[in-house]
């Protein structure tokens, strides 16, 4: 990391608050470490020494426009706009500055993404294919990984650290920690039970293996997100036409489907584990296009 020394003493108390307060996840963290640094690089190299107090709304424009003429795009300046509204507002808690250059920024517009999701026959027809193959422990880890992925929305990380000890399989439920820490109970069906007694069982087979986490690699040793990445684009790739096959992928067509079917939006909310209603209406979309069908085949004016 480039970090200006100079704002050493600004920079770090803030990243361990983040850290250890807050509780945000190491991506997170890289994430507000990453951004912070550059404006404050931007700022040493354009503007010399500046102390925090002096840095003004027209410094931040300045640094804005030169995002904007490397052509960053309007989502990760908006992110990196969130980052040091969160830094100058720590620091105006904390008395090092007065007041924060932040108040009057505008964050670009972002056009919506439509979130990328299997059709319900397609996700069918993928576990079929799950169920049928599993002649080695990746096989197997692709069924547990995709099925969990698709049953319940989880988050990669929230899936890779899911503890043995969360799994009730008699209540037919799982816990799980979500982002700042926050747990939520997850629904699942007898089917995704037996199949995860099943694989605990498998797991016994293994030399050494973790016995905290639920899943492991062939080595025993707890899933890491590149394993577990490349194991579902790999299988969504075979079971699907889809442009993007990665995990997040299957926690889409979850939402989805929910939706499409009929669930509460704040029932859905609950289940991903959103702080707010405004990221879970995203997945009303399909449900609208499909009102648009129904109403164009039964209306007679339509």
């Amino acid at each position: 990391m480039g970090e200006t020394q100079q704002y050493h003493s600004y920079i770090q108390p803030f990243l361990d608050y983040i850290k250890f307060e807050k509780r945000y996840s190491s991506h997170t963290l890289l994430a507000y470490e990453t951004d912070i640094n550059s404006f404050f690089d931007f700022l040493q190299t354009t503007y010399g020494d500046t102390d925090i107090k002096s840095i003004s709304l027209s410094y931040i424009r300045t640094w804005l426009a030169s995002l904007k003429e490397q052509k960053i795009t309007s989502r990760s300046i908006n992110r990196k706009i969130s980052s040091l509204r969160s830094f100058f507002k720590y620091h105006l808690k904390r008395g090092a500055i007065n007041v924060t250059p932040m108040a009057n920024v505008i964050a670009p517009k972002v056009e919506k993404r439509l979130p990328v999701f299997i059709k319900e026959k397609d996700t069918q027809k993928l576990l079929e294919v799950l169920n049928t193959n599993t002649e080695d422990w990746k096989s197997v880890n692709a069924k547990m990984l995709i099925s969990l992925f698709y049953a319940t929305g989880m988050r990669l990380s929230e899936l890779i650290n899911l503890k043995e000890k969360h799994i009730d399989s008699g209540l037919s439920q799982i816990k799980v920690l979500g982002k700042g820490n926050k747990e939520r109970l997850l629904p699942v069906n007898k089917e995704i039970v037996a199949m995860i007694n099943e694989y605990r069982k498998l797991k016994l087979e293994i030399a050494e293996a973790d016995q905290e986490v639920l899943l492991i690699t062939e080595k025993g040793k707890r899933l890491y997100p590149k394993y577990a990445w490349l194991l579902v684009n790999q299988y969504l790739g075979e079971a699907s036409s889809l442009d993007k096959k990665s995990p997040h992928v299957l926690r889409h067509s979850f939402a989805t489907h929910l939706m499409n079917n009929g669930a509460d939006l704040n029932a859905v909310k609950e289940l991903l584990g959103h702080s707010s209603l405004a990221a879970t209406q995203v997945y009303t979309h399909n449900t609208i296009e499909k009102l648009k069908d129904v109403y164009k085949k039964a209306h007679p004016k339509a």
